[in-house]
């Protein structure tokens, strides 16, 4: 289905398929398709990645028209003074910043993002129709491998190069220390939800490392809240976290681990353990507003009110009601569902005496030397650290 809004520019177009997945193209205003968005976008056809690089891609189109490029003429220099435009640091004019308030310009992550895009997007251009052949050699460039590199890849001490991207930002050193949730916060917002479903959304970011998109996305047969479930996969109470496309909130899991259904027992996906105040509050929950609104779609989280009531909650509604209860709690900051994880996995590992692999098996994070690059620190009230400190002060105790 498509919307008939004409706009007076390139836009992206989201449209239903029969299974209730979603496709994203680029169209003209005269809802003629954009062929080479389409030829680069079909590459990503049932992925989560197609809506994201539809966005970035239709915002550089755009960019391209005001500066009359094309494939067939644009430069390498053209494409870094575009990541000018949207926010990146590049010795170089870029003319114009391109984001106007109210956008804001790309951040690094953003611009890591869109440097993949526009690399991918021309080296599929110009190698399908055999065109600009000086900018694919440009952005056809491979790097010295790193020992990360080799240490991530299949027979990685063979390796000597990398694929490089000449548009990437600079990257700094990985931010320690995440934004973590205000002391007391889980006491402050269970005191200001309004309902049953809210203190189970609050009791769950928590108690586990969820993503908002990956507890939005739950379905009733993922949960496996008793002792021995059937999938044999963890003795004690737990959830399975799905990568589904075709939710119809949207709601995705990040990591795409293979699941499987059968015979009514949910195999495969992420495993999070969960806790009695998780099991708790999913009965109140379900003895009483799900019981009470559900319309039978099977996913765990609905709405409460309004023409929709009883239909799957979105991601968005979820943090709008942790960012107003954070309000009404007076908290300081936005609450945000990351942040929960954050914290949790920052208590798991002070817990776990700043052992990394019992953070990433607890978190489902991608790597122990990941958890530890940016939650580990030492212990500010530990003997050993108190002694060394007193040593380079000089002073004696």
């Amino acid at each position: 289905m498509r919307s008939t809004l004409v706009l007076e520019d390139l836009r992206v177009q989201k449209i239903r398929r029969a299974d209730g997945s979603w496709s994203f193209s680029i169209l003209w205003p005269d809802y003629t398709t954009d062929e080479e968005a389409e030829s680069y976008l079909r590459i990503y056809e049932g992925s989560g990645s197609q809506e994201t690089y539809a966005y970035y891609l239709v915002d550089h189109l755009r960019w391209r028209i005001r500066e009359g490029l094309t494939t067939e003429t644009i430069t390498l220099r053209d494409l870094q003074r575009y990541q000018g435009a949207v926010g990146a640091q590049v010795p170089m004019p870029y003319g114009q910043p391109w984001r106007m308030p109210p956008k804001r310009p790309y951040g690094t992550s953003a611009l890591s993002v869109s440097a993949t895009v526009l690399k991918n997007f021309y080296l599929h251009q110009c190698g399908q129709r055999g065109v600009n052949n000086e900018l694919r050699d440009a952005l056809d460039v491979t790097r010295l491998s790193t020992k990360a590199d080799r240490r991530r890849a299949f027979l990685g001490h063979v390796k000597t190069s990398m694929p490089s991207n000449p548009l990437t930002p600079r990257k700094g050193a990985r931010r320690r220390h995440p934004k973590m949730l205000p002391d007391g916060a889980r006491l402050d917002l269970m005191g200001s939800v309004n309902t049953a479903r809210d203190a189970m959304v609050v009791t769950w970011l928590s108690d586990s490392t969820l993503r908002i998109g990956g507890l939005t996305g739950l379905h009733l047969v993922d949960l496996h809240l008793r002792e021995d479930a059937a999938c044999g996969e963890c003795k004690s109470p737990h959830i399975h976290v799905c990568h589904r496309q075709n939710n119809p909130n949207r709601a995705r899991a990040k990591k795409k681990e293979d699941w499987h259904l059968v015979d009514g027992v949910i195999t495969g996906g992420e495993i999070y353990r969960v806790s009695p105040a998780m099991v708790s509050s999913y009965f109140t929950y379900m003895t009483t507003e799900y019981a009470k609104h559900a319309t039978g779609h099977g996913m765990l989280l609905i709405q409460l009110s309004g023409p929709s009531t009883g239909e799957p909650w979105t991601a968005a509604a979820a943090r709008g009601m942790l960012r107003r209860a954070g309000r009404r709690a007076e908290l300081p900051g936005r609450i945000k569902p990351h942040a929960f994880r954050h914290t949790t996995t920052s208590k798991v590992l002070d817990a776990a005496n700043g052992d990394p692999l019992v953070a990433k098996a607890a978190g489902n994070w991608a790597s122990a030397a990941m958890v530890d690059e940016v939650y580990g620190h030492p212990d500010l009230h530990s003997p050993e650290f108190s002694s060394a400190l007193h040593e380079v002060w000089g002073d004696t105790e």
